[in-house]
């Protein structure tokens, strides 16, 4: 997908941008596509682990953005980002635009059984009083998320470029399937499937109670002698990886290339990973990912940026632009 950046007339005040220490890599490389540099601020967190916030100039009338991921160490992200969001409201800023590439809390979106919270609507509200006008995320769990908000955003898709990577690697790959791990993403393993001209086949799995664990039934389509492509929106512990690359083995796959969004990466996930019989690992920056994890995956792993994506997007939202242009819709 290529990405032309245009200033325009301003619509809102001068792009303030400010981020957490969540993932600065990402920051930093906005900051260089829309040729700006992130506005000073400290945040310091007490002895009592309370966090302290405070900008380093004014931003009265300016359009502000808060770039911060919600990943590990969750809480500690997400109150820097409530804390900085509520410190521009008080600071009178024209426009606060929290920017997630991404959200955490995002499997609890629904009562699937008694007595349990929706902790997505609690973490939506949250971000909302706590000042955010709007917010900017990508690849949300599910999209009923957005009805949680009753604050404008866009939820952008990586899919542009997760798919320029893969019609690269076209020529590679001997009579491909795209594999869905988890039914609920079939509809965008369908996506995937069409961009490339391949088959689609799905994995039908069933979750064990609450525990984070999954139990493969069997797999819906034809792998034999086929390389697979196996894609989902995040790996959190890795077991669905697991079970699925294993599962397309045992009936006849040759390579397999998998590729997720968001690579949450708990615990022993890397581990579980890099053992598997995988040539490549496809994956973004949307949480960044610890040196000494990238070892492990030696060359296999790449990684692909979404600052390009998430920076024209704020671009266009300073500009009072369409982003659904981005992507001829």
């Amino acid at each position: 997908m290529p990405i032309v950046h245009q200033r325009h007339e301003l619509m809102y005040g001068d792009i303030k941008l400010y981020a957490g220490t969540s993932s600065p890599e990402l920051a930093g490389q906005i900051a260089q596509y829309l040729d700006l540099r992130l506005c000073g601020r400290d945040i310091i967190q007490f002895p009592n682990e309370n966090l302290f916030v405070k900008l380093h100039s004014s931003v009265r009338g300016q359009d502000c953005y808060v770039i911060q991921t919600t990943s590990a160490p969750v809480h500690r992200n997400l109150m820097e980002m409530l804390i900085l969001l509520q410190t521009l409201r008080l600071d009178s800023a024209a426009r606060i635009t929290a920017v997630i590439p991404y959200l955490c809390y995002a499997r609890s979106d629904k009562k699937d059984q008694p007595r349990v919270p929706i902790t997505a609507r609690l973490v939506a509200d949250m971000i909302e009083v706590a000042g955010a006008d709007r917010y900017i995320t990508l690849d949300l769990h599910a999209g009923q998320i957005q009805g949680f908000f009753s604050i404008p955003g866009d939820v952008v898709s990586t899919f542009y470029i997760l798919i320029e990577h893969l019609k690269t690697l076209r020529d590679q790959f001997y009579h491909p399937v795209v594999v869905t791990a988890d039914l609920g993403f079939a509809k965008k393993a369908r996506n995937f499937a069409v961009s490339i001209d391949t088959p689609l086949a799905f994995i039908e799995k069933r979750r064990i109670s609450n525990e984070n664990k999954t139990e493969a039934m069997t797999i819906i389509g034809d792998v034999n002698n086929r390389d697979v492509i196996i894609v989902d929106d995040e790996v959190d512990s890795g077991s669905s990886m697991v079970t699925a690359v294993n599962l397309v083995k045992e009936n006849g796959a040759r390579d397999v290339y998998m590729i997720f969004v968001h690579p949450v990466l708990s615990g022993a996930a890397t581990e579980r990973l890099t053992a598997l019989p995988v040539k490549q690992f496809i994956t973004t920056d949307t949480i960044p990912i610890p040196p000494e994890k990238r070892a492990r995956f030696g060359d296999r792993l790449r990684i692909l940026s979404v600052a390009p994506l998430l920076g024209e997007i704020i671009c266009r939202a300073n500009e009072g632009r369409s982003v659904g242009e981005m992507f001829n819709e």
